[in-house]
């Protein structure tokens, strides 16, 4: 058994001081998947990797049981994710004017960063491509959100490589038609 695996399990039955060897054990790897995600972000985010990773750590302390690593990993992508669309959305409704009077400016534009903007639409598509596709939509996740290489995916989703080849590709079609046909609206 894993160890990262041993220490969920332990922290599972309540063992207080399992919970304290955990992050040591699982903190590079999550730094290196959140380092991975910040690299397509645009530059000058208030968020960076480090961050990334405490406020994910956080959300997962407690939250739930893990199964094993492949769980765990697997939720911290999903952390990750959302308090990306969660930093995009808060600064899209900050751009945007949270409510006050608009005041027009000559000759200047305001916009929302397009990175902003393509991991919100991402984001919706991929919530709709979830509600048929879970497996693999988790598979965007973990390749998106996650920076995972497509054969570290697989691994974590425990199907072979060529399935995950098959899966990716698929994907990236649908949620291209869907962010094309979203755009067209």
């Amino acid at each position: 058994m894993n160890e990262v695996t041993r220490i969920l399990n332990a922290i599972g039955q309540g063992d207080d001081r399992a919970a304290a060897q955990l992050l040591p054990l699982v903190y590079d790897e999550l730094r290196r998947l959140a380092a991975a995600q910040m690299a397509r972000e645009k530059p000058g985010q208030t968020l960076d990797a480090t961050a990334l990773v405490h406020e994910a750590y956080l959300r997962l302390a407690g939250e739930q049981q893990f199964e094993n690593r492949r769980h765990f990993f697997a939720a911290a992508v999903e952390a990750m994710r959302r308090i990306l669309v969660e930093n995009a959305r808060r600064k899209q409704r900050q751009k945007r004017g949270g409510g006050r009077e608009r005041v027009e400016l000559d000759e200047v534009a305001l916009a929302a960063p397009e990175s902003d903007i393509r991991l919100l639409a991402l984001n919706e598509a991929l919530d709709r491509f979830a509600k048929v596709e879970p497996a693999k939509a988790q598979l965007v996740k973990l390749r998106w959100f996650g920076g995972l290489s497509l054969d570290a995916a697989a691994e974590l989703l425990d199907i072979s490589p060529s399935t995950a080849d098959r899966w990716w590709a698929y994907a990236r079609a649908w949620l291209r038609a869907e962010i094309a046909e979203e755009k067209s609206s």
